[in-house]
């Protein structure tokens, strides 16, 4: 159950993230701020049912729910937001529902020992290029294309997985 006080301090807190989330993958200012208000009415008005362990990765589960349901409404084409859904798993790893998450480490697993080090070193540790280069010994060089090689094979793999996409948001009731 939430109060107005937690609802406040929640959409407080994570309005900016979410909208930010909605506009990478719809590109539409307008329908990115319908989409995650949709959400926050969603939220209020189901206050008394829904038992949220982590608020976090519901809203995003929830942002993301909408903006899918959205696009397969307009019979859009899947492919285009598929992709910036790809960027932006890539992009922000550290807010990612966990099953994504899952199915990143096992990505990330299938990468070279030394691809994904600097991938993790500039993703995870937000390290440079340089730092990168001067800690592991290797041209800037190789950094960058050690890192352009794990971002081709990280978004190869999950194109192979898009396609779980719409039985993952819509056939499980998060």
């Amino acid at each position: 159950m939430m109060n107005p006080e937690i609802f406040n301090q929640t959409y407080t807190n994570y309005w900016k993230k979410l909208n930010a989330f909605s506009y990478t993958m719809t590109q539409d200012k307008d329908l990115a701020q319908n989409i995650v208000q949709d959400v926050f009415v969603d939220l209020w008005e189901r206050k008394e049912e829904l038992n949220i362990n982590a608020i976090e990765p519901y809203l995003f589960r929830a942002v993301k729910n909408q903006v899918f349901k959205h696009y397969q409404n307009n019979r859009f084409d899947k492919t285009i937001l598929e992709d910036k859904f790809e960027d932006y798993i890539i992009d922000h790893f550290s807010s990612i529902d966990p099953e994504l998450m899952d199915i990143l480490y096992t990505l990330l697993d299938k990468l070279p020992e030394k691809r994904k080090e600097v991938l993790l070193m500039y993703k995870f540790q937000d390290m440079s290029i340089d730092q990168i280069a001067e800690e592991l010994g290797i041209s800037k060089q190789t950094v960058k294309n050690q890192i352009s090689a794990a971002l081709k094979q990280l978004r190869e793999g999950l194109k192979d997985l898009t396609w779980l996409l719409p039985y993952v948001i819509f056939y499980h009731n998060f």
